[in-house]
């Protein structure tokens, strides 16, 4: 018997222990492969991919490709909706309004309300306020099931003649179309982001490009910055969405490009690429349409940052750490 994660839309059910939130499994009984009595294909359940740990990727060691254990630290499983899990009528632990646990509490507070309770305390919580205590892993693997379901869900007809569709019986994830066999794959956005540097002209200090987007909000006691973003257009290179995003939206020229790392990021499919630049000429004009304000702050005097596990702020760490900073 396999097992799941439980979705809707883009929260995860999970229950809180002493360490924080941790997403629960729930069994699964089996797809039958017998097309005259069940369909493989089932709305709302979807197969994982095996997420590796960066450990896997990132390793020094010499051993030789033949000899290599495919290591990771997440589980290879399944993901539903809570709505497949209702209809299937599949056990579930009961499901506590998140507002029984104050989130401001202090650690003695949660866990006295932890053992107070008969059953630990479960809820749908966001997708966004699990990724700092993730593991790489498995908030890519949560991200894979995210991208999957609503990529299912919003590909039940054929998008050149609208006929149905159906789950490709070869194994590959694709719908194909039942009349004109129409081959429909889960689709990738790329997105670059860039964390642009320079010496403060002042002090010489590092400083840091930070931008408040109008999507941060505008009511927060103190305003959220971050990095420059854009998707990159048909017909260019990653580099070049670089400098033309940057020159849209804050108008100056940079050099010195070079990719850092990425990110999968569920909002709503896209593969977030991390660079970095070095400014070298204009004065800041902000694109008015996304932006409300942008600057370079000193690494040693930042504003409120994306928070932890975002790609932008691993980029910005990255930075602080460079010059001795700690975030």
């Amino acid at each position: 018997m396999s097992s799941a994660f439980v979705f809707e839309d883009e929260t995860l059910l999970c229950q809180q222990t002493v360490s924080g939130w941790s997403p629960v499994l729930v069994d699964l009984p089996a797809v039958s492969t017998d097309h005259k009595s069940q369909p493989p294909y089932q709305l709302g359940r979807v197969q994982l991919q095996i997420s590796l740990a960066p450990s896997y990727w990132q390793s020094a060691d010499s051993t030789t490709a033949d000899s290599i254990v495919m290591q990771h630290d997440a589980p290879a499983t399944s993901a539903i909706t809570y709505y497949y899990a209702q209809n299937h009528q599949l056990a579930l632990p009961k499901i506590t309004p998140l507002s029984s646990v104050d989130a401001g509490a202090d650690d003695a507070n949660k866990n006295a309300v932890l053992e107070a309770n008969d059953s630990a305390t479960t809820a749908f919580i966001p997708y966004r306020q699990l990724l700092a205590t993730l593991s790489v892993a498995l908030a890519d693997q949560l991200s894979q099931a995210i991208q999957l379901l609503r990529w299912q869900a919003d590909t039940q007809f054929c998008s050149r003649c609208s006929a149905p569709v159906k789950l490709a019986t070869s194994g590959e994830r694709a719908m194909v179309c039942s009349v004109c066999r129409l081959r429909q794959y889960p689709r990738v956005q790329p997105c670059v982001i860039t964390a642009i540097t320079r010496l403060n002209p002042v002090t010489n200090e590092m400083q840091v490009l930070l931008a408040h987007h109008h999507r941060y909000g505008q009511k927060t006691p103190s305003l959220q910055y971050g990095l420059i973003a854009g998707f990159v257009e048909v017909g260019e290179s990653l580099e070049h969405a670089v400098v033309r995003e940057v020159a849209e939206e804050v108008g100056i020229r940079v050099t010195d490009i070079r990719y850092v790392s990425s990110q999968p990021w569920p909002f709503p499919s896209n593969l977030m690429l991390g660079f970095r630049a070095s400014y070298v000429s204009g004065d800041i004009v902000i694109q008015e349409d996304e932006l409300s304000h942008a600057e370079f702050f000193d690494i040693s005097n930042l504003p409120k940052i994306p928070f932890k596990g975002s790609i932008a702020y691993d980029l910005i760490a990255q930075i602080a750490q460079e010059q001795g900073v700690c975030l």
